[in-house]
């Protein structure tokens, strides 16, 4: 396996062991993909959950840019759902993996069909 296959395998066992969730691995990986370059940066694979800016980065740049929803406040209740439901206390919140809970909290499977 690549290196990139190792990362979302890691992701894939993140969400299994935190979130308790049946992982759609193609859906995985093509959210990793997504991700670029970031995911071989320890620090740019991981989200700041305590950090607003990084949050609204995640807003602006994924839930806006990416999937094309219109702001309103309902994003940031899905990205803290996410976080929540990935784990408050998790330091290492994998981007992808809060991606990929986003992506299927608002049906956007078809953005990476």
């Amino acid at each position: 396996m690549g290196k990139r296959e190792d990362l979302v395998a890691k992701y894939a066992e993140a969400l299994k062991s935190k979130c308790g969730i049946a992982v759609d691995m193609a859906l995985l990986t093509k959210v990793t993909i997504g991700c670029g370059p970031a995911i071989y940066n320890a620090d740019a694979e991981t989200i700041a959950a305590s950090d607003p800016t990084e949050l609204e980065r995640v807003k602006n740049n994924f839930l806006m840019k990416k999937l094309g929803l219109g702001d309103g406040p309902e994003l940031m209740v899905a990205i803290d759902a996410a976080i929540e439901a990935y784990g408050k206390s998790d330091r290492n919140k994998y981007r992808p993996a809060i991606y990929y809970l986003l992506v299927k909290q608002f049906g956007k499977e078809a953005v990476y069909a």
